[in-house]
């Protein structure tokens, strides 16, 4: 497992219960995790001193529960980016602190491909892997069919200095997005993308990740250069394993480009117990040997 443990402003204090116990910046954040089926005891005081708890509904949904006062938003910081967080519907912050090893992956191989890089961010949700590329010196498409979560990654873009980088903000279906990009003649070092588990397009189309991630996958083949740096798909679908991602990549790009192929699951230690807690799954496939 790949751990993100290079953050200051963020901490999984602890997780038990069905729920984690977070710090993100100086709130403190209480918010169900399906993976924590464990049931160990709560010591830690700061269970009982959160500022914010997010109930689930049994009818689907929730709620948060702000304990004490709480901004509107704030910020937290990763290294020299700066991040928009505020509590949001259906538990989430804005932010995924686990894909921190994937920012500094990407940044890696951007600083050391000692040419231009040009990245292709699909289902880019608040832009943490755009923000990251850009700050390591890429040009960088952002793909998101969320208007509301384009203007977000805006917002972080601001927040993090580079809103003056070479950018462009696509509010699209990623599909359609890819087959104009294809026709066009459009092609890209890097491909990154963290597809929904299910979800429906602008004509009600259904998308169950399972069923569309390997066509989806051969369709962004083809708008990598001719020299491409790294494809990198991330799942937070529990039936689509690190394996399966990784043998999709390997029939595909590998078997197209040659490189490497690896596959994990990302996850978060807590700071309580240091036991990691399994945060979803990436695979990448390389040019070179990461």
């Amino acid at each position: 497992m790949r751990v993100a443990d290079k953050w200051q402003d963020y901490e999984l204090i602890d997780c038990s219960f069905g729920e984690r116990l977070e710090r993100w910046g100086n709130i403190t954040l209480i918010r169900p995790d399906p993976q924590v089926i464990w049931k160990t005891e709560k010591q830690n005081p700061l269970w009982k001193k959160a500022d914010a708890v997010y109930h689930r509904s049994s009818s689907g949904g929730g709620n948060w529960e702000i304990k004490r006062k709480i901004p509107d938003f704030w910020t937290v910081s990763y290294r020299d980016l700066t991040f928009n967080i505020k509590t949001m519907g259906f538990k989430h912050t804005g932010l995924f602190p686990e894909q921190a090893v994937n920012w500094d992956l990407t940044s890696d191989i951007i600083k050391n491909a000692g040419r231009p890089v040009r990245v292709l961010n699909l289902f880019a949700y608040t832009g943490g892997a755009t923000v990251s590329a850009l700050k390591a010196g890429a040009s960088v498409v952002h793909v998101d069919a969320s208007k509301g979560m384009t203007l977000w990654a805006k917002e972080n873009a601001v927040s993090s200095g580079v809103a003056d980088r070479p950018v462009r903000w696509i509010v699209d279906d990623c599909i359609k997005f890819v087959q104009r990009e294809i026709r066009r003649g459009n092609r890209y070092d890097i491909v990154i993308m963290d597809p929904p588990s299910y979800g429906r397009g602008p004509g009600g189309e259904v998308w169950k990740l399972e069923n569309e991630v390997y066509g989806f996958v051969e369709l962004c083949s083809q708008v990598l250069s001719d020299d491409p740096l790294m494809m990198l798909i991330n799942s937070y679908t529990t039936g689509l394993s690190p394996s399966v991602m990784e043998y999709i990549l390997g029939t595909t790009v590998k078997k197209k480009f040659g490189g490497e192929v690896t596959g994990s699951e990302i996850g978060l230690k807590t700071s309580s117990k240091g036991l990691v807690l399994p945060c979803g799954a990436s695979a990448i496939w390389s040019k070179n040997t990461l």
